[in-house]
């Protein structure tokens, strides 16, 4: 897809202080962290971002900081709600502030249909001039997105540029919506980035996820984008191990925040409550993993 986006667009933690109060002021050390490495964007306010656990101003506290620490870099904002005209409201929220692209999931429906998830969609591309990243992640919403229906949104509404693809097995659903549609709709991994490499491979224009080195992606998709899949490769499994053990479900997010707060780029750990915090095995398990894989901490 031409002109638009690809790479790496690094999904962002929200810093809380101890009291679990918003800490912007750890915001711009991620966002000059993902240039530094070569990201092509930053996304915020994501499901791993903790943006259902923010109030509407403290979504905003945050948005805020990351569009004024971007100094140009695309910035995405999630802007998912529970209705269509509470979402519309955050997407022009978001295009109001700068943002280059809202992500958008489905509403909970109760009951599959489609018809009514492309009217959401289709009256969220009415109402802003940006495009829309659709993020297909069912383990999330609930809902469920056939290869048809994202070919439907692609071939009917223009804004719909993007796809975030956390609908495993990743790479097989690549394949049958590039059999339907080309690359009319670019697509973009997700998951912690455990299937970046065969993402890539079938066709993903990179990836949107927040694994806490982000370095190590765009390593990977560089490799790929010129064509070395051997070095790609020798890159992504000597960090597998490093992928796997971020993206475990349930501990996921406490586990990135811990080695954010251990690579200095936010001052707490803190999951916001009822999140979880890391132990002190899995603090000691993740310390011998960076260890083993010649990671440091420093950057």
């Amino acid at each position: 897809m031409q002109n638009g986006f690809s790479g790496v667009h690094w999904m962002l933690a929200t810093p809380f202080d101890e009291n679990e109060d918003v800490d912007a002021a750890s915001i711009p050390a991620l966002v000059e962290e993902a240039a530094r490495t070569g990201c092509q964007g930053v996304v915020a306010l994501g499901v791993t971002g903790e943006a259902a656990r923010l109030t509407d101003e403290e979504r905003r506290t945050v948005a805020r900081a990351v569009i004024e620490s971007a100094g140009g870099m695309p910035v995405t904002l999630g802007a998912t709600a529970a209705s269509t005209s509470a979402a519309i409201a955050r997407c022009r929220e978001a295009q109001d502030m700068g943002a280059a692209a809202v992500m958008v999931s489905a509403p909970p429906l109760g009951k599959p249909n489609p018809d009514s998830l492309f009217i959401h969609f289709q009256r969220i591309s009415q109402a802003i001039d940006i495009p829309i990243v659709v993020q297909d992640y069912p383990q999330t919403s609930g809902v469920d997105m056939a290869p048809s229906f994202i070919a439907r949104l692609a071939e009917e509404i223009p804004s719909a540029r993007y796809l975030k693809l956390e609908d495993p097995p990743t790479p097989t659903k690549i394949t049958a919506i590039r059999n339907l549609i080309g690359d009319r709709m670019a697509i973009f991994g997700g998951l912690g980035g455990v299937f970046l490499l065969d993402e890539l491979a079938r066709g993903s224009a990179g990836a949107m996820t927040g694994f806490a080195f982000p370095q190590v992606l765009v390593d990977i998709y560089r490799h790929m984008a010129e064509g070395d899949r051997a070095k790609a490769e020798a890159v992504f499994y000597k960090f597998l191990p490093m992928l796997l053990f971020e993206f475990q479900e349930g501990i996921g997010v406490a586990i990135r925040k811990y080695a954010l707060h251990q690579r200095g780029l936010i001052s707490c750990p803190l999951v916001r409550h009822p999140g979880p915090q890391t132990r002190e095995e899995t603090r000691a398990e993740f310390h011998n993993l960076v260890k083993g894989s010649g990671l440091s901490l420093a950057g």
